[in-house]
């Protein structure tokens, strides 16, 4: 019997849902040092910011913070470097072109173990003009007035 990795989220990037329309979602690997996954474990990774590249066939997290693990002396490396990011060739090249000919855009959603793996939600997203955040607001503020009346109407 196989058994079910589970999940444990650690980070995620409230900012990207409210900035973009997420056309689809990919998880990824992320490349890591040791260090980092002790700072991961504690906490300390922040997405807000982040975006993602694709560079000589390669894909590429940027802004991505990860703080220096407090033990970890000269083996820290720098909080904001470029981390590579684990996807079969054939998937990056295709995200690649959807990027390049209808303009979408590769932002980390959240951070989180697998198992005992640190994976990356990517989302292929499509950025909101202001008129549309409006009318999500005008949305979500709709929906929680029904859900009010519906619940005094039941009491």
């Amino acid at each position: 019997m196989a058994e079910r990795a589970s999940t444990k989220t650690i980070a995620e990037n409230k900012k990207a849902r409210h900035d973009y329309f997420i056309v689809e979602s990919f998880e990824t690997g992320i490349e890591l040092v040791g260090t980092e996954v002790k700072s991961i474990r504690r906490g300390g990774a922040n997405l807000k910011d982040s975006w993602c590249a694709v560079e000589e066939g390669q894909l590429w997290v940027k802004q991505l913070h990860i703080s220096p693990y407090e033990q970890g002396n000269v083996f820290n490396r720098d909080p904001l470097r470029e981390r590579r990011l684990l996807m079969h060739k054939r998937e990056i090249l295709r995200l690649f072109g959807l990027m390049k000919q209808q303009g979408y855009t590769l932002i980390p959603l959240s951070l989180y173990f697998k198992g005992s793996r640190v994976k990356l939600q990517l989302g292929l997203c499509k950025g909101k003009k202001l008129y549309d955040k409006r009318d999500d607001a005008a949305r979500r503020d709709a929906n929680r007035e029904i859900d009010r009346a519906m619940k005094e109407r039941t009491r």
